[in-house]
């Protein structure tokens, strides 16, 4: 039987009833109620550290002090996680804007060596050199966490899967404001142009949903 979530719509956006009531943008506009398929479950994953790396976006204290889902949510689960990529040798890259670049997490913030891209754009390939950093190190396959879905993971991602990569997103590393924006997010990046609806395990040059418990290196 096919699942499928209820959405409504108002003055141009999509409000995903996902648990607990949504928070409408405009509560003096009418409602549409609207379906969409349920998203698929987060898959197993097993990657080779060789040819993986991590690319964090925005863990950063300006937008996770404004924004309480970063800390709540996402960080307890990225800690260990990042934890867990460094001892597999993983490369690790970092992606926000020019004043921010100061201001990462502690719990998760850049080691030496690691690779530091300044974006002007949500998608952090575009008019940077992180592609080229990144297959200069041999890299094929992605993970990607940070703020927010529905925007700098979701933009990235596409830049990733037309420049070939293999993209795999933490659910639990990554969120936004509200359940609606987050489960379109989701959506977005599972329906771009080389998509993976079905959420096939490590589809090449597609991306995946997993989940941190669920990724192994190996």
């Amino acid at each position: 039987m096919t699942r499928f979530r209820t959405v409504l719509l108002t003055n141009g956006v999509l409000l995903a009833l996902c648990g607990g009531a949504a928070e409408a943008q405009a509560p003096n506009k009418p409602l549409l109620t609207l379906q969409m398929p349920a998203l698929p479950d987060p898959v197993r994953v097993g990657l080779k550290p060789a040819t993986t790396a991590l690319l964090v976006l925005d863990y950063v204290e300006p937008i996770c002090s404004s924004q309480p889902k970063c800390k709540s949510q996402m960080l307890p689960a990225m800690t260990p996680f990042m934890e867990r990529a460094r001892k597999a040798g993983l490369v690790v890259a970092y992606g926000t804007r020019e004043p921010n670049m100061s201001k990462w997490l502690p719990e998760v913030a850049p080691a030496a060596g690691d690779i530091k891209i300044t974006n002007i754009a949500q998608d952090r390939f575009y008019n940077t050199d992180l592609d080229k950093a990144l297959k200069a190190k041999g890299i094929t396959t992605i993970i990607m966490v940070g703020w927010k879905v529905s925007g700098s993971v979701a933009y990235t991602s596409v830049g990733a899967t037309l420049r070939d990569y293999t993209v795999v997103i933490p659910v639990d590393t990554t969120t936004a404001a509200t359940d609606y924006e987050t489960t379109i997010g989701f959506y977005q990046i599972l329906n771009q142009g080389n998509g993976n609806l079905t959420n096939e395990p490590l589809k090449p040059k597609a991306p995946t949903l997993s989940r941190t418990d669920m990724i192994t290196f190996r």
